[in-house]
Order: structure tokens, then C-alpha cells, then sequence
């Protein structure tokens, strides 16, 4: 596996080995060790999840606030989305900035995605199953939201608004703005990985 920090350091980019032949291929989806490694920190998955979604389907941007924040680690394992994390840390010197990447059945690559960021994807191919892992679990009363289309994140989400589709709820989600005193909560979180 190759580990590659992305223009958010804190983000990053996990390139497997493929390992294939005219039979199929195999690869290591995931080693705890290597991360961690990678990291500098320990990271405590304990939940996976998975979603299949059609072509336009955007779900996000969404974090949880502490104590139940979460860190993620996603994987397309068919077809293809455009995967985006936003640094929403107050006080980070990259607080509004976001990363992009292409993740699809094809590379295989991954990305994880600390606490402290929101985090969306969109569909760009005819559908595409989404799996991924989180260190903390799901939690209602902490679940929050930012806007896909705030001008402030500047987010290029590669389709046409028109071809997008999004669930109520995020259609109505508060911009970066809005949350400000939301993004305090993160400089408070004792499992906070700096």
C-alpha cells in the first residue's frame, strides 16, 4: 500500500498493490498496522457501512459533532464517484478547504478522512456501491450537514446541477458560515487526531 498525503495533509490518499492475472486479482483492502503507521496516531474502526446509489446521486456533506465525531475510511467496489472531504476544524489553517478525488472500481484506491471534516460523494457512473469504515458510531443527535453548493467551499462536483440528486435532507443543509460555532466543537474533542 502506498499512503499519499493529500493537499490537506491530514487527508490520505491509500493506493493498494493489485495483485492480478487472467483469473481475477486480490488485494489488501485494509491493514491497521500500515495505517497507523501512515498516520502517527492509533485509528479504532468499528463499524463498516455500504450504500449502492444511481448516476447524480450526491449524499452529503455530512459530519457528526463530538463526542460522537468520526473518522472514515472510503472505497468505491463498483463504479465510480468523485469522493470530497472539507476541513471544517475551527482554527485550521485549511478550515473551508476541501479535497477531491476520483475513487472507483478500477484503481481501488481509498481515502481516509479524519475527524473534523465533512464528507460527500457523487455518482458519476451508471451506479456505484460505496463501502466504508467509521471509529465512531452513528449518532442522531450529533448527525449535521453543510450545503454541497455553498460558493464559500467552491466545490466542482464534475456533473451539471440539473443531472444532481439529493435527498431532502441535503438539499437543506446550512453553509460553511452557518456553522461556525459548530466547527468550535472539534477544538474540544479529546479523540480529536491532530
Amino acid at each position: 500500500m502506498i499512503f499519499v498525503k493529500q493537499s490537506i495533509p491530514d487527508v490520505v490518499l491509500i493506493q493498494p498493490k493489485i495483485h492480478g492475472d487472467d483469473r481475477g486479482y486480490f488485494i489488501e483492502t485494509f491493514r491497521h498496522d500500515k495505517l497507523e503507521q501512515a498516520l502517527g496516531y492509533a485509528v479504532g474502526f468499528c463499524q463498516d457501512n455500504e450504500s449502492k446509489s444511481n448516476k447524480g446521486v450526491l449524499r452529503g456533506l455530512h459530519f457528526q459533532l463530538p463526542p460522537f465525531s468520526q473518522s472514515k475510511l472510503v472505497r468505491v467496489v463498483e463504479g465510480e464517484v468523485l469522493d470530497v472531504a472539507v476541513d471544517i476544524r475551527a482554527g485550521s489553517p485549511t478550515y473551508g478547504q476541501h479535497v477531491s478525488v476520483i475513487l472507483n472500481s478500477e484503481n481501488k484506491h481509498q481515502l481516509f478522512i479524519p475527524r473534523g471534516f465533512a464528507h460527500g460523494f457523487v455518482v458519476l457512473s451508471d451506479t456505484a456501491v460505496f463501502s466504508y469504515k467509521v471509529d465512531n458510531y452513528y449518532s442522531p443527535e450529533c448527525d449535521r450537514g453543510l450545503a454541497f453548493n455553498d460558493p464559500a467551499l467552491n466545490i466542482d462536483w464534475q456533473l451539471p446541477s440539473t443531472l444532481l440528486k439529493l435527498s431532502a435532507k441535503d438539499q437543506n443543509q446550512p453553509k460553511l458560515q452557518a456553522i461556525q460555532a459548530e466547527a468550535q466543537a472539534f477544538n474540544t474533542d479529546v479523540n480529536l487526531y491532530d
